[in-house]
């Protein structure tokens, strides 16, 4: 989408120019690097003439940054290469990229076209058929002067602008124009009438890029924001030769996370996170970073998985590629970029779209070439941990601020949507699982409890205990159109038992705690047997099989995996059963344990 920036526009367009991708071109011939290089020296805009009317087709990009080898040369293999095989089919597998890039060329109104004769004006009958008028206010001309190009993105591009009159008179601002010609799906269409919504509704964060207005004319949508004259993210790692210091990458990520925290509790997935999209207010080295570019982004309900696939390759999750996401597609991306601000190498590259893909979902990153034996534990473990590619098991946003490596028991606690959910599951749950989750609580560690004791105070517990109320109240103090839009608030009527009953904070840890997360913890084993000598002894109980497979919702052909998890002694569950008790489990996935 077009950037809100000063910037020069030869930037963006050698930016274009190196993203085979977003051209619609094969990416087979590109080189790419593990490494980020120093600033390029395209960046004098040599090369505008040539590329100056191009524009992205596509929600994907390739890398931004030019090959460091000669025409001819190959770099090293990537990561995620897949070798051929002595005795088996000697093909490669599947590309990943060809389901990827026709979902996204269908979004895009770029389907490959039927065989046999096309009528003439076809298209245009189709287009003249999409209502493209957004009743935005028609006097953009008479309000605001447009001045030079100053970003360039996917579906349009970013003019400087002054105000004629009115409260913004003489006053700077960034315009994005999209043409409405481009606009050929009832997607697109949606796509632009829901990122006014989602700028409108969060512009009040102070990570968040301001939204003035919206305007339109016969040809173009005109979003009116806040000028932001420092220049991308991007700029700013390139000008370091790719690697910030462990201090200075903290604060950028701090920024990054409070702005995305507040997106996801307002039930806003950003999905297309990467350094082109943060911007810096002033030119100025501590100057504040904003998030912009929501042209991607949606609204989005707090058990809600979307599958729509949109992003940018190199920053793309997991399970967007599987199309079964929620907010945690976020937080994957800022994992990507911590990781490249603290080593200046990208945890998955190739030189294809197809190999980035292949890479991102098999691959693991490099935690062991330089810089990273020199970084501190704190750092290695959080970029570990959010790019875990279990996404249940990654952080949350609220969580990764509490983390050790930028813990700060001065900066503000953000509310976070995870606890609705974890509550919610909690008090439906059965009385066996609450008490096997109690014990799990009694083992947590002082790192946990910090975060938890935050979101505890933040829910303002009267008498040390909180309820229905409490929940509604903190969530309401954060009520914007964007968590009306997205329907968060109703989660709230999910969670109504808790209007009878009160919570201390003991059982608002037991509550809030998710399994998946702890397990990835490198002191899980030790937790959860800890936890196991609470339960045996203060909520285990004689059950079973039947009863065990009725707990955890598995039909009688699961007796024969679930039987080990019950002591022959005592009837009582064991250790095993304890942690598979808490996890659940499917019979595909007890099965394929068995083969292996």
């Amino acid at each position: 989408m077009g950037h809100c920036c000063s910037k020069d526009v030869a930037v963006s367009v050698v930016k274009d120019a190196s993203t085979a991708v977003e051209d619609g071109r094969s990416t087979a011939d590109q080189q790419d690097k593990p490494n980020l290089p120093p600033p390029s020296p395209l960046r004098n805009g040599s090369v505008e003439a040539k590329t100056s009317n191009r524009t992205s087709a596509n929600s994907f990009s390739c890398s931004p940054w030019q090959s460091p080898y000669p025409a001819g040369v190959a770099p090293s293999p990537s990561p995620a290469r897949t070798p051929r095989r002595m005795f088996k089919w000697p093909f490669p597998p599947p590309s990943p990229a060809k389901p990827i890039m026709s979902a996204i060329m269908k979004r895009q109104g770029q389907a490959k076209p039927k065989e046999g004769p096309i009528p003439e004006n076809e298209g245009e009958e189709r287009e003249s058929q999409l209502d493209k008028n957004f009743g935005y206010p028609k006097n953009f001309a008479a309000k605001y002067e447009l001045g030079k190009e100053v970003g360039r993105g996917h579906f349009g591009h970013t003019c400087w602008a002054k105000g004629k009159k009115g409260d913004m008179k003489n006053q700077s601002v960034a315009v994005k124009i999209i043409s409405k010609a481009k606009m050929t799906t009832a997607i697109s269409i949606e796509d632009v009438r829901r990122e006014v919504k989602i700028l409108k509704a969060l512009s009040g964060h102070k990570h968040l890029i301001k939204f003035y207005d919206a305007f339109e004319d016969a040809h173009n949508v005109y979003i009116v924001m806040e000028l932001c004259e420092g220049g991308e993210l991007l700029d700013r790692i390139l000008s370091r030769g790719g690697r910030y210091t462990e201090e200075d990458a903290k604060s950028i990520v701090v920024q990054i996370l409070s702005a995305v925290a507040f997106c996801h509790l307002q039930g806003v997935v950003h999905r297309d996170l990467k350094p082109e999209n943060f911007l810096f207010t002033t030119r100025e080295e501590d100057a504040p970073m904003k998030v912009i570019d929501f042209g991607l982004s949606d609204f989005i309900r707090p058990d809600q998985r979307l599958n729509d696939i949109v992003g940018s390759a190199y920053y793309v999750s997991p399970e967007v590629l599987h199309r079964s996401y929620n907010v945690e597609a976020d937080l994957w991306s800022i994992g990507v970029i911590t990781y490249i601000l603290l080593c200046g190498s990208r945890p998955f590259w190739a030189r294809t779209e197809s190999g980035i893909f292949r890479s991102v979902l098999r691959a693991e990153p490099n935690f062991d070439d330089s810089p990273w034996p020199s970084a501190s534990a704190e750092a290695k473990d959080f970029v570990k941990r959010i790019l875990n590619k279990d996404h249940r098991k990654r952080m949350s946003a609220s969580q990764a601020l509490a983390h050790p490596w930028l813990q700060d028991e001065n900066r503000p606690v953000i509310l976070d949507i995870l606890i609705y959910k974890q509550v919610k599951s909690y008090i439906r749950s059965s009385p066996l699982k609450r008490a096997a989750l109690k014990a799990l609580s009694k083992a947590l560690t002082s790192v946990e409890l910090f975060y938890l004791r935050g979101q505890f105070t933040l829910l303002e517990p009267k008498d040390g205990f909180i309820s229905l109320e409490n929940f509604k109240k903190s969530l309401m103090k954060n009520l914007t159109d964007a968590m009306i839009n997205s329907r968060v608030p109703d989660i709230l009527n999910v969670m109504e038992p808790l209007s009878q009953k009160k919570m201390d904070f003991e059982e608002f840890c037991a509550a809030s705690i998710s399994v998946y997360q702890l397990e990835a913890l490198e002191g899980w084993e030790n937790m959860a047997i800890s936890a196991f000598e609470y339960f045996d002894e203060e909520g285990n109980r004689v059950i079973s099989v039947g009863e065990l497979a009725q707990e955890m919702s598995l039909g009688p052909t699961a007796y024969s995996i679930i039987k080990d998890w019950i002591r022959r002694s005592d009837g009582k569950l064991s250790l095993l059963g304890y942690t598979k008790f808490l996890h659940g489990v499917t019979i595909r996935s007890s099965s394929a344990t068995r083969r292996q």
